[in-house]
């Protein structure tokens, strides 16, 4: 019976997933339209162009281009494609609108412009110094710094709004930043969100403007990716690395996992939303378009029929963003990344620097095997399994002993102890 309901599912995914390659052809060239007519000129999409000469933790994941469309050389829609062209030379706009910092399709209002008014175009970073209430001399330097990194889809809020207040002891100095592209920071157009541009904006935004010395590094899902990263580039002062549900997939390249993380079914739903979004650039556009440009009429639709004054962070979260941040962190970050993953290990852990993975057994987004297979790669690694936990909710669901377990990790490092 259940390989039954197994085919079953397999075979309505393929059909569902049919229509929308079919879907995501034709967007391809309404889009396109679009963007003449509304900004005189299309920036292009991924498909039809090749990979980008990019090297290193720069480079490209090639999930973006080699996504699989049977429809996408159909002869209706090359046909389509070149009326489309005609058309379009003769209603573009004469003025190229260069000036332009988000897409007609992006949100456009004061709290998501707002980082434009940075020159420095930094990230933000929310702040927590737990010995602000001794004078300036007396903590001068004998705290703690750890970096909070969110996942993807996230921000800053998952660590100030969950176990922020519980970290109780003093003489630590709480950092979350807001990842390139997401909450409250820049969102550029020019960026193709790589590892090394994340990695580098955090530099830029936190490591050099508070003068770290040293630091501790907590992150969650694709921000454990960055998070080992920027462990790796300066192993000789990072303490310690938590790793909170890493999406590590060794020896793998990147449409392997895009296929582990984002495999296309409709079953569950939070699986079916990922695979469309992962998959499908065209329609996740649409999806963004609908969503996120209007975020502020869904906000006020939600504070209308829960009577609250204010959006849920979690709601927030998800709409803080531009598809074309989001886009290209999922595949330049989780694909691409995961490449390196091994190597920012190996890095670390030569340097004698203390990495904790933690995951729950209940996790519907990173397989358990990622964290069996960090262990059996790396024995170093000290890993814990939490019973009964999904993807957020070992942290949101047990904010007191998650605030607690990672006060002993600091502690340990400090005073030399085994936990």
């Amino acid at each position: 019976m259940r390989r039954f309901g197994t085919a079953i599912h397999a075979a309505f995914s393929s059909i569902v997933f049919f229509f929308f390659d079919l879907i995501d052809a034709v967007l391809c060239i309404v889009y396109e339209f679009v963007d003449e007519i509304l900004e005189g000129k299309s920036r292009g999409c991924y498909c039809k162009t090749s990979p980008l000469h990019t090297t290193g933790e720069n480079e490209c994941s090639e999930t973006l281009f080699r996504r699989k469309n049977i429809f996408r050389e159909m002869w209706f829609l090359g046909y389509a494609r070149k009326f489309k062209s005609k058309l379009s030379q003769k209603m573009r706009k004469s003025k190229i609108h260069e000036s332009v910092v988000n897409r007609w399709s992006d949100c456009g209002c004061q709290s998501c412009n707002s980082w434009t008014k940075n020159e420095d175009e930094n990230l933000h970073v929310v702040v927590k110094d737990s010995t602000s209430q001794e004078t300036e001399d007396s903590v001068k330097g004998s705290f703690e710094n750890v970096i909070f990194i969110h996942g993807f889809m996230g921000s800053s809020h998952f660590w100030t709004e969950t176990v922020f207040e519980h970290i109780k002891k003093d003489r630590y100095r709480l950092l979350a930043v807001d990842l390139l592209g997401f909450g409250e920071s820049p969102k550029p157009r020019d960026s193709l969100y790589t590892l090394r541009d994340h990695v580098e904006t955090i530099d830029r935004s936190v490591i050099k403007p508070y003068e770290l010395d040293s630091f501790h590094v907590v992150a969650h899902s694709m921000g454990c990716l960055v998070a080992l990263a920027l462990a790796a580039k300066h192993s000789n002062i990072v303490k310690s690395v938590t790793l909170v549900a890493p999406p590590y997939f060794p020896s793998s390249n990147e449409e392997s996992v895009l296929n582990r993380i984002a495999p296309k079914r409709l079953w569950p739903p939070l699986a079916f939303g990922t695979a469309v979004m992962s998959w499908y650039e065209h329609i996740g556009r649409c999806v963004c378009f609908i969503v996120c440009k209007h975020h502020m009429i869904w906000e006020w639709l939600i504070k209308l029929c829960t009577g609250k004054r204010e959006t849920p962070w979690k709601i927030k979260d998800i709409t803080r963003h531009t598809h074309h941040s989001a886009w290209h962190s999922m595949h330049n970050v989780i694909c691409d990344g995961s490449k390196f993953a091994d190597e920012h290990l190996g890095t670390i852990i030569n340097s004698s620097v203390e990495i904790h993975l933690i995951q729950g057994d209940r996790d519907e987004i990173v397989p358990s095997h990622c964290s069996s297979n960090m262990k059996r790669n790396f024995p170093a690694v000290e890993v814990d399994i939490v019973a009964g936990a999904n993807h957020d909710s070992m942290i949101s669901g047990t904010r007191e002993e998650f605030a607690e377990k990672l006060a002993s990790i600091w502690c340990s490092r400090r005073t030399g102890s085994v936990i």
